[in-house]
């Protein structure tokens, strides 16, 4: 306890330390990647059970930094999950659900974000190996570089419109394509899906202009995990071109940055979201006959079907999108690019250096032959299309 005491005419004053535990396993851990000074830091926080209420504050800081840094809650959890393991994952789920409740969520797809975190917390053996994976958490978030900031999709004020029943119908058929086992059946239901998407574009476009709404593009990112990352990330900017949008692949976070306005944001998030999953399966069954005609195949035969998936599916989606726009009625086309305009240069503002990446590992013959016919089953009209390459910032 703070006290004073006199001698001589002199006054002296005791003062208690304000260096935490949580301070000094921080000095110890956080700045320095050895495994010694992480086990130094975690023993002092499991040999203090009083720390673990600023521990988990501090966890919180570390997180709204993130925040002001450009990052997302689903970014975050990816690149956790990408470095990490699932513990930490856990982890920082609830340190991003305890400090999402303080404040408002700032746009919907934060929300949803939110939504996807599991609540459950995590389970830890002792003290020790809490401490230790709270550190290792705590290093990663706090290395975390800025990121291009998000601005989120433009629209008329206003309270927010519950789904329309374009986009639940457009779910509709999408679950039906992934949940079928029919590759033929599959993708004619996702080729009838982006011919709604094209019509859902094309009408709010219209709308937008006709009422002289302040309607602006925006952008979102979306997730673009391992393994085969570059042939995903290819699949990906195909699904965005074809809804006039604009994909930026960020290699080392795991993600695309897509630029577009919110329709098309919203059919580039469901369409990839649902090709991903059924190129992946006509993937499999593909692979599973190469293998029961004795032939192994290796990770080229995988990576060489869904870039050639990748690239057919894009002739398809864009062929289905064009065939809406080509029955529209005359002042759509000035509309369109207009918008055209307007997304690409936001996205030259948010990127104004980006390269080109090749694809590697695409030699399996086999592969890219299994890949063409799966995308070849869609019933769209053929046309051709420069291959395009994934952009990076």
């Amino acid at each position: 306890m703070p006290g004073t005491g006199s001698s001589g005419g002199h006054v002296t004053i005791e003062r208690v330390s304000t260096t935490t535990t949580v301070d000094r396993a921080f000095r110890a851990a956080l700045y320095d990647d050895a495994d010694a000074t992480l086990d130094t830091g975690a023993s002092l926080l499991a040999a203090d059970p009083a720390a673990d209420g600023e521990l988990a504050l501090r966890g919180e800081q570390f997180v709204g930094a993130a925040w002001r840094r450009g990052w997302q809650p689903a970014d975050v959890v990816r690149m956790v999950r990408r470095e990490l393991d699932d513990l930490h994952v856990r982890l920082v789920s609830a340190l991003i659900l305890k400090e999402a409740g303080q404040r408002p969520s700032p746009e919907p797809r934060w929300t949803a974000q939110l939504q996807e975190l599991d609540p459950e917390p995590p389970r830890v053996p002792d003290r020790f190996s809490y401490a230790t994976a709270v550190l290792e958490l705590y290093r990663l978030l706090l290395r975390l570089p800025a990121l291009e900031p998000l601005d989120v999709p433009g629209r008329a004020a206003g309270p927010q419109q519950p789904e329309s029943r374009m986009l639940t119908r457009i779910r509709a058929l999408l679950a039906k394509a992934e949940a079928t086992g029919y590759p033929e059946e599959a993708e004619a239901l996702s080729a009838k899906a982006q011919e709604l998407m094209a019509r859902h574009s094309i009408d709010e476009a219209l709308l937008a202009a006709r009422a002289h709404t302040k309607d602006a593009p925006g952008a979102c990112r979306i997730g673009v995990d391992p393994p085969y990352e570059t042939a995903k990330a290819v699949l990906l900017d195909a699904v965005a071109t074809a809804n006039r949008c604009r994909a930026v692949w960020h290699e080392p976070f795991g993600f695309s940055a897509v630029i577009g306005f919110e329709p098309d944001l919203e059919a580039v998030e469901l369409l990839y979201t649902s090709l991903l999953v059924q190129a992946t399966a006509a993937m499999t069954k593909a692979e599973a006959a190469q293998r029961k005609g004795g032939r192994k195949r290796t990770k080229t035969f995988r990576q060489s079907f869904l870039a050639a998936y990748a690239h057919r599916i894009g002739d398809r989606l864009r062929a289905a999108a064009e065939a809406q726009v080509a029955g529209s009625e005359g002042d759509l086309l000035p509309v369109l690019a207009a918008r055209d305009m307007a997304v690409v240069d936001h996205m030259e503002r948010m990127f104004p250096d980006t390269v080109t990446t090749r694809l590697r590992g695409v030699d399996d013959a086999a592969g890219w032959e299994q890949g063409t016919a799966a995308a070849d089953r869609a019933r769209v009209a053929e046309r051709p299309r420069s291959g395009e390459r994934p952009r990076l910032p």
